[in-house]
């Protein structure tokens, strides 16, 4: 008797009938090493919630389909495309001067990029290049809407996705930003009194990141729809105590001709929205030495005691991003801004707050972060997928060096 044959079929993701079985799929696909402790994602019921705020997106589901009929989907990949910055050049006017002092006036160089996540592949069908073959599905979507470059982002440890990737689909080591996670105490945290935090407007804010961020590797095009998206809890800018107050801000323009020496800048993503996290496989002695941090906080809250939040059941997260500043005092600010977030997302019942910053950036040092659930080194992979350039001073961006800083879009994360 002839056996039934089976054949893969990679098609577009339907919300009407595939969201149980991707769901499925989505939970037994966990994190972490086999055994251990190990991060599972909720994406509440939506699969395409991480990539639905990008410009572009598209979800596609790898399935088995036999002679029969049957079918069952065995994986599933996620991709979008933006215009972000990759590099940087002189105008055309050359320079500009700028507080008495000559500077180069640098302008962004943009380039389409496009950003693979959530490549899952049912655990019973692994090692039959069902991978491969989405990858390969999703580069080609990229390319008909004309992206010129394609990136991924996975863990420093995750030896089967960058064996893919480098090896299979001819991706290169990028970037290696930290992703840094502070837990959110049961107590608030003090801000200090020397400075003033101030909540700009969505136009204030896309002024100010356009004015002094653009050239910033990874700097989105499309910044002002970031900021004015309803996930977007608010952009935030310290400022030494007696500049200015809240109610006397003078504007980005005023403020970018007159700044402080010394300030820093942060918005505030609610990923609680889209997704929760949970940590599977904790021993019960762990669980209950977690709780034990969250009952003494609770009860001597002005001992300020380094709770650990219930991050065994499922819980949410702010994200931090766009953070800069200038000047000496620049690290404090950013201390302050790191605060002032963690006590936002104390108001909304958040077990942690997370910023992706490059491993370089100076500002790196003044974020507090527990390194027991931070990961120092993730790990960016960048393809090219055209041969042409789209524009001449960039050459091959793969292979330009890091700068100091990069630009985390927060619809990413």
């Amino acid at each position: 008797m002839e056996k039934n044959k089976v054949i893969l079929v990679v098609r577009e993701f339907d919300p009407k009938k595939d969201i149980p079985v991707v769901e499925d799929i989505e939970t037994r696909c966990e994190v972490g090493p086999t055994g251990q402790m190990s991060l599972f994602t909720n994406l509440l019921g939506d699969p395409i919630s991480r990539i639905r705020h990008s410009p572009s997106f598209l979800m596609l589901v790898a399935e088995m389909v036999g002679d029969n009929s049957e079918k069952e989907i065995v994986g599933m990949i996620r991709g979008c495309i933006k215009t972000v910055t990759c590099s940087k050049k002189l105008t055309r006017n050359g320079k500009c001067k700028s507080k008495n002092e000559d500077t180069p006036k640098l302008a962004p160089i943009y380039t389409k990029l496009a950003y693979i996540l959530g490549l899952r592949i049912s655990p019973s069908h692994r090692r039959k290049g069902i991978g491969l073959k989405l990858v390969n599905e999703i580069e080609q979507w990229f390319l008909k809407n004309g992206a010129e470059y394609s990136y991924i982002a996975t863990e420093n440890d995750n030896k089967p996705s960058l064996n893919l990737f480098t090896q299979k689909c001819n991706y290169t080591k990028f970037r290696t930003p930290s992703i840094l996670v502070q837990p959110v105490f049961a107590h608030r945290v003090k801000l200090p009194s020397r400075v003033t935090i101030i909540k700009l407007t969505p136009s204030d804010s896309e002024r100010l990141y356009r004015h002094r961020f653009s050239t910033t590797e990874f700097f989105p095009r499309d910044i002002d729809r970031i900021l004015n998206n309803k996930l977007n809890l608010g952009t935030y800018i310290a400022v030494p105590k007696g500049f200015c107050l809240a109610e006397s801000w003078p504007g980005s323009d005023e403020f970018l001709s007159d700044s402080p020496e010394s300030w820093a800048i942060m918005s505030i993503w609610n990923c609680k929205e889209v997704f929760t996290l949970e940590i599977k496989g904790a021993s019960r002695a762990r669980r209950l030495a977690a709780k034990a941090t969250r009952v003494v906080d609770r009860a001597l809250p002005w001992f300020e005691v380094p709770s650990v939040p219930d991050v065994f059941r499922p819980f949410g997260l702010h994200f931090m991003y766009g953070l800069g500043g200038e000047g000496p005092r620049a690290g404090r600010l950013m201390k302050a801004l790191c605060d002032h977030a963690h006590n936002l997302a104390k108001l909304n019942g958040c077990g942690v707050v997370v910023t992706e910053v490059a491993s370089g950036d100076p500002l790196r040092l003044a974020i507090p972060y527990w390194k027991r659930l931070s990961c120092t080194e993730d790990v960016w992979c960048i393809k090219r997928l055209v041969g042409h350039y789209s524009d001449g001073p960039v050459g091959d961006w793969t292979k330009s060096p890091p700068g100091l800083s990069i630009f985390v879009d927060p619809r990413e994360f």
